[in-house]
């Protein structure tokens, strides 16, 4: 955070290799976030890139007592909410490309491609409240104080919405398993 800090300082100074580090530090993990928010690979670049053009022009309404990181996930979580109320087709698309686990049989990556499909729908058929909630703390494993400090919300709030989401997932989860049950016993036999 000090690091950071230092560099946003530098930045304020004129030097734009010291903000080029700092995308090149944090690029990464920001698209990754807004690749599961969107599913989309164009509109995670595009928002990626977007929220670093912002984060540069307001550099002077960062507080050096948050995380940069977490500055910019709420810059981030803003640009993806306004997106979602510009164009609905975020809600219920699922990911261009799901990574495999290595398994030992073709019918076991089938069966896990399938678990991992169904997977993020559900998360993509969250709320975008229960969405960012969900996301920030099970992919990007922040604390619920962090998240709170994101969002602007009280950390109880953080709580009841990660509460909800998981037992939305739970229910919609167990309703998907019991519609392809078959499929899934007559795969594994």
């Amino acid at each position: 955070m000090q690091d950071d800090w230092l560099l946003i300082q530098q930045v304020q100074t004129g030097n734009r290799d010291a903000y080029a580090y700092l995308v090149d530090k944090y690029k990464d993990r920001l698209y990754s976030y807004l690749y599961r928010m969107t599913g989309q690979q164009q509109d995670a670049q595009d928002l990626t890139q977007e929220a670093f053009i912002k984060a540069y022009c307001q550099l002077d309404k960062y507080r050096p007592t948050d995380a940069f990181l977490a500055w910019l996930y709420r810059i981030a979580s803003n640009l993806c909410v306004d997106a979602w109320r510009k164009n609905k087709r975020y809600l219920k698309t699922p990911l261009e490309e799901i990574r495999l686990i290595e398994t030992d049989t073709p019918e076991k990556a089938y069966l896990e491609k399938e678990k991992q499909d169904a997977l993020q729908q559900q998360i993509m058929a969250l709320g975008e409240e229960y969405r960012i909630v969900f996301l920030l703390k099970y992919m990007e494993q922040l604390s619920y104080k962090e998240i709170s400090e994101i969002l602007h919300i009280p950390i109880t709030t953080v709580q009841m919405r990660i509460h909800h989401a998981k037992k939305k997932l739970r229910a919609s989860m167990a309703q998907e398993r019991s519609g392809r049950g078959a499929i899934y016993e007559l795969l594994q036999n």
